[in-house]
Order: C-alpha cells, then sequence, then structure tokens
C-alpha cells in the first residue's frame, strides 16, 4: 500500500504542481480544498473542507477522515483576508491537523520568502510557522513560475504582453530567482523521503529559488521573447503610483493587483536555494525555464486577456450604475411614451424603480467582485427579463435607430465572457 500524504490546499497554484508530484512518486495523495471537483475529476481522492469552518480546528476531526500512518505537506495559504480567516487557515485548521497525525507523522510546510515585513500576509505566515511541529520541514519559496501562470505570474505575463511598453515598479531593477513549480515539487518530495539527514532540514525554515538572478526588467522582456513579442521598452511606473494601485486593487478586490503583491514587487524576491538542500534535485535557472517550451496562442490569449479582465467586470459595474441611477431618477415621461397611451403609468414607475435597486445592486456586487458565480447568471437573468418584458410591451424598441433592445446581445455575451475569465484556476 502507498504511502497516504494529506495535502492541504491542493487546488492551489502550488498545490495543484505538489499533487501531481506526490502521485507520479507513488504516494496516495488525499486532496484537501475548499473547492474539490476539479481536482476530483483528475483522478485524486478528495476531502472538501473549508479551513475558516470552525469544525475543522478540532484534532478529533481529522483523525477521523485520515487514515492512520498519515504524513502531510501543507500549501494552503491566504494573500488578503480578515484576520480570523487569516488566523483559521494560516494556524487554527494546520495546528488541529498537525495534532491529528502525532509525533511519529512526516510533514511540510511551504511558506513564503520575504515574510519578514510588517504586512498581515506575512504575520500570519510567520504564525503559522510557528505552530508547525519541530519535526516538520519549512519551506520558503520565492517566485514560483510554471508553464501555467496564476496571480501575481500571470499579472507579470499580463504586462509583459502590453504592446506600447511594459510597466515596472521604479527602475525594474527588482532581483527574483524564479522557481519552476515542478522543481518545487521535487524538493518537497525530497524533504518528505529524506527525514534521516537529521536536523538540517527540520531546523530553521528552508529558502528554495531557482539558480538565477535576474531583475524584474529581464524577467518582463524574456516573457516578451517567449510569447514572440517583439523588444519594447520599459516604463519606469513611480513606487507611489504602484502603492496608489495596489491599494485600489485591495478596495475593488483585482486579484493579484493588492498593496501586498506592491510590497513584494518593491522588494524583489531574490530567495537563494538553501544550502540544506544541496543534496535535492536542483532546481532549473529561469534561462533554462522559459526556453522549455514554445508559448502557444493560449499563452498569448491568457497574458492579454488577464488585464483586460477586471475592465471587463468594472465596466460591467459602470453599466449597471447608470442604468440603476437613471431608474431611480428619472420622471415617468421620460420612458412611459414608449409603452402607449394605455399603459398604467404607476406599474411603469414602479417597474423603472424596482429595476433601478436590483441594478445598483448587481453594480455594487460587481464593484467588490461578490460571488462571481452567482452575479453572472443574476445579470443574466435580469437582461433576459428586461429584454422578454420589454419586448411584450413594446416591440418597437429592438426598432430604434441606435440599438434600443439589440444592445442587450452584446451585453450578454460580455457577461458571459467575464463569467469565463472569472475561474482562474
Amino acid at each position: 500500500m502507498s504511502q497516504p500524504v494529506a495535502l492541504l490546499g491542493a487546488d492551489g497554484f502550488i498545490g495543484r504542481h505538489i499533487a501531481f508530484a506526490l502521485r507520479a512518486q507513488g504516494y496516495e495523495v488525499i486532496a484537501i480544498a475548499r473547492r474539490v471537483s476539479a481536482l476530483h475529476a483528475m483522478g485524486f481522492q478528495t476531502i472538501a473542507a473549508d479551513l475558516t469552518d470552525a469544525d475543522w480546528h478540532s484534532a478529533a476531526a481529522w483523525r477521523d477522515i485520515l487514515p492512520q500512518g498519515c504524513w502531510v505537506v501543507n500549501a494552503a495559504g491566504l494573500l488578503a483576508a480578515s484576520e480570523s480567516a487569516f488566523q483559521a487557515v494560516h494556524v487554527a485548521a494546520p495546528k488541529a491537523l498537525y495534532q491529528a497525525l502525532g509525533t511519529n507523522a512526516r510533514g511540510i510546510l511551504i511558506s513564503a520568502f520575504g515574510i519578514e515585513a510588517q504586512t498581515d500576509f506575512s504575520k500570519w505566515r510567520r504564525l503559522g510557522e510557528e505552530a508547525v511541529p519541530s519535526h516538520f520541514a519549512i519551506l520558503r519559496p520565492g517566485l514560483v513560475v510554471a508553464d501555467t501562470s496564476y496571480g501575481g505570474t500571470s499579472l507579470l505575463r499580463g504586462m509583459a504582453s502590453l504592446p506600447w511598453g511594459t510597466p515596472v515598479v521604479g527602475a525594474g531593477d527588482q532581483m527574483v530567482t524564479p522557481l519552476h513549480a515542478e522543481d518545487l515539487a521535487d524538493l518537497v518530495v525530497h524533504c518528505l523521503e529524506a527525514p534521516d539527514l537529521g536536523d538540517d532540514l527540520f531546523g530553521a525554515p528552508l529558502t528554495c529559488g531557482g539558480t538565477e538572478r535576474v531583475s524584474l526588467s529581464q524577467y518582463a522582456s524574456d516573457l516578451r521573447s517567449w510569447m514572440g513579442l517583439p523588444p519594447t521598452r520599459m516604463v519606469q511606473v513611480p513606487i507611489g503610483a504602484v502603492r496608489i494601485a495596489g491599494e485600489l486593487g485591495d478596495i475593488l478586490r483585482l486579484g493579484p493587483m493588492s498593496s501586498t503583491v506592491v510590497d513584494q514587487l518593491e522588494q524583489g524576491v531574490d530567495a537563494p536555494l538553501d544550502p540544506r538542500l544541496a543534496g535535492a534535485p536542483q532546481p532549473r535557472g529561469w534561462s533554462e525555464i522559459v526556453q522549455t517550451r514554445p508559448a502557444g496562442s493560449q499563452d498569448l490569449w491568457h497574458a492579454r486577456l488577464y488585464l483586460l479582465r477586471p475592465l471587463l467586470r468594472l465596466t460591467l459595474a459602470f453599466m449597471w450604475l447608470i442604468s440603476g441611477v437613471l431608474g431611480l431618477i428619472l420622471p415617468g415621461h421620460m420612458f412611459l411614451s414608449a409603452f402607449g397611451p394605455d399603459f398604467p403609468s404607476w406599474l411603469g414607475l414602479a417597474m423603472a424603480r424596482l429595476g433601478g435597486i436590483a441594478d445598483l445592486a448587481l453594480a455594487v456586487a460587481l464593484a467588490r467582485n461578490w460571488r462571481p458565480e452567482i452575479i453572472g447568471p443574476a445579470q443574466i437573468g435580469l437582461v433576459a427579463a428586461y429584454t422578454i418584458g420589454l419586448t411584450s410591451l413594446a416591440p418597437a424598441l429592438w426598432m430604434l435607430p441606435f440599438g434600443g433592445l439589440l444592445k442587450n446581445l452584446p451585453v450578454v455575451l460580455l457577461i458571459l465572457v467575464c463569467m469565463v475569465l472569472e475561474r482562474e484556476r
């Protein structure tokens, strides 16, 4: 029977690479994540667990579902969240799992490089490390890249794909040591299989970076070459402007554009490979990574669509905002004329006001990127209701010279595109 390994955060960018590497080495991977449908389709044994739920903060809950002698790899983590969510995901749930497995279990925590900074993310990463048993290894990877991308690496690809210039923080001379996610997964396997190396691996955290240091400017330039794009100039963006963009990203939930990511970009992610990992499979350097395979059309599409994704969402939010305001403030005669003289004015006014409230609710939800899996279908439902209702009341609205109801067709298509782009993994 193969050795079972519980993998927290298995549905993440790093977690999926670790899951595949462990399975390839013959381990029985128990993939634990909040959403497990994709992992189940990939053939993994799964456990659906929202670590913010207090039910998972008890060692007994983990003992009931995990086999005896199970090992653990903890790749769960949050970039931005409330204090309670940070505490649950980084400390409470993992600590209960460690207690459930006992002192004989081997384990690894995937932490992060550069967590000395005074941010919530760094604070809870440090507290998460403190919760780890002394016989577990702690890996601190730097900038993790892969054939695919996610989060910060998707943002960097998107900026590198811009046609008029590539934005960089300040002079763009911050240093990074890109580490391929597959190489990080190999290091995880090495640490699981090498407990006899003594305290070397299970003392202080182990930094993990690739074998080549490059500046962010060079990183972006290499990405352009990889995507088959001609060289372009580096646009130096003052750090003050970048910080404002990060704060705006926090407010509007623009994914990786956040104050935490800005802090990392400003400092660089220069994570050397810890000498204690000299006996492990050596990671590739950036030059080798970027030349491993050619970019496909899907890589270029993703890079360019990634920056458009938040703009599409905010454009829809703006549309619903204006529509809602107009529905609430316009006098009745501005829209009742389209329905004919026999249509009850009170009913038309009530429909406009109720529609305005619904439109504003959608605008707020989109601006905050609240529950996109719900808001997308809700938008299509409301557009369909408007279209069917107005068609039955005033079919002539399809014939208006500036589009009228015809504009609802591209609006629905835009909503569908946004729904597709919202799913990152």
